[in-house]
């Protein structure tokens, strides 16, 4: 994969800027970072940072109709940033790097399929380039240590008069330190990769976009099938006894064994191996 650790330096960025103060993200310097790299995937996404927004998933949705190509767009602070199931995503900003990149497939949605694990592996990846050792739960979490490190969030749309093509919005929210409030207002554990605070955040960015991008290119050839093995490179809970629960209610019970072509879970339980499609059914360790 052709990552961003040819990246030209970047400036650092300014500290500590909360809101009514300048911002901790400059697009320019992303875009500079971007402009300079030997990734050609790169080359025609389009960068915009700001203070604060709602969501930036739902500002990307909310432009589709008229954006030409792909953009990233990097919120210091969401207000109301959102995971899987509508669950809100808590975040400081200085603590965390929230961010949605728009990117159009020539594909219908149905031809989607495992997007989510074919991004956690994307996220994976560019962890490693700062010594971050992350692992993946199925559908769409990135842990370290057992933690939820990072989130996923993908929306989509069709991209209307041309043909089958389909748009989506990749949301990311990513844990850079653990204020001890949020882990007492959640309580439970959260992982933080520390290590990208010494980078400037810029830097961090161009590398998980350049990531992202590779990514894409090779989702739209190849669907997920291309990434199966390195997603289970990555697999947290292999070969350990899970749990699927739908609302609470456990329907399957067994050995984690994987993913397939299609993104499916594979577990094997006492009546032989399912698959397992995510809707919104959740994948918990067996106490």
């Amino acid at each position: 994969m052709n990552m961003t650790s040819k990246l030209p330096p970047a400036a650092s960025s300014e500290p500590g800027a909360g809101e009514g103060h300048s911002l901790l993200v400059h697009a320019e310097r992303i875009a500079t970072l971007l402009a300079g790299s030997d990734n050609p995937n790169v080359k025609r996404i389009d960068v915009e940072a700001v203070a604060r927004t709602g969501s930036t998933n739902v500002d990307l949705m909310q432009r589709l109709p008229s954006l030409q190509r792909p953009l990233l767009r990097v919120a210091d602070r969401q207000t109301a940033g959102r995971g899987r199931a509508g669950r809100p995503w808590r975040t400081m900003p200085e603590s965390s790097l929230t961010f949605s990149l728009a990117w159009r497939f020539g594909r219908p949605l149905h031809a989607l399929l495992g997007l989510p694990l074919a991004i956690g592996v994307a996220l994976a990846e560019a962890l490693e380039v700062f010594g971050v050792q992350a692992q993946l739960k199925w559908p769409n979490d990135v842990l370290r240590d057992g933690a939820k490190l990072a989130g996923i969030l993908i929306e989509t749309a069709a991209d209307g008069g041309r043909g089958d093509a389909t748009w989506a919005v990749i949301g990311i929210g990513l844990n850079l330190a653990v204020p001890p409030e949020l882990e007492a207002e959640l309580q439970r554990a959260v992982g933080a990769a520390p290590e990208l605070q010494k980078q400037p955040r810029e830097t961090v960015l161009a590398i998980i976009t350049s990531a992202l991008a590779d990514v894409l290119v090779e989702f739209e050839r190849r669907g997920f099938g291309a990434f199966v093995e390195r997603w289970q490179s990555f697999h947290a809970y292999a070969g350990q006894q899970v749990r699927i629960l739908d609302n609470g209610r456990v329907v399957h019970e067994g050995t984690a064994a994987g993913v397939d072509m299609m993104g499916r879970f594979l577990m094997d339980t006492e009546a032989g191996q399912v698959a397992v499609l995510a809707g919104d059914l959740s994948l918990r360790l067996q106490s």
